[in-house]
């Protein structure tokens, strides 16, 4: 995977960077934070990339909670899907669409929220956010540990 990600073949799950912060005792901030990045104010770093050019999500700074607070700008292109695995129940995310139509797919249904709207949902269970529209889906993404 390592070699696969480095040749730029494979794009690692946020859920897997977690998993890798967790070992080494760091936050997930730190392992994708700039090497010159003086705090967790400004990182603006990006941590996945979709499918399409305009699918990706950056990491904009985060700000101390029970662990921390990040917030996140993410887009995804026509059809462009991100699945995420279950995270513990404390977890939640805070979205605000601000362009397209964001479909969230969810073990309690599906919702759909469309710019300038929002949602706030615990992710202790899988869920997939998912471009529902044409264009590309522009959205805040605030997580809340």
């Amino acid at each position: 995977m390592i070699v696969a990600i480095e040749s730029d073949e494979a794009n690692v799950s946020l859920s897997s960077l977690d998993r890798l912060a967790a070992a080494l005792g760091v936050s997930f901030s730190r392992i994708v934070r700039p090497p010159d990045a003086p705090d967790n104010r400004r990182i603006e770093s990006l941590a996945w990339r979709g499918a399409h050019r305009e699918s990706h999500a950056v990491l904009l700074g985060t700000a101390p909670a029970s662990r921390e607070a990040e917030l996140w700008v993410w887009s995804l292109g026509e059809s462009e899907r991100y699945p995420s695995e279950a995270n513990s129940g404390t977890w939640h995310e805070m979205l605000f669409v601000i362009e397209g139509t964001l479909v969230i797919e969810a073990a309690d249904g599906r919702h759909e929220i469309s710019a300038g709207d929002f949602y706030i949902f615990s992710s202790d269970k899988p869920y997939v956010f998912a471009n529902g529209g044409t264009g590309t889906v522009r959205y805040v993404r605030n997580v809340v540990l």
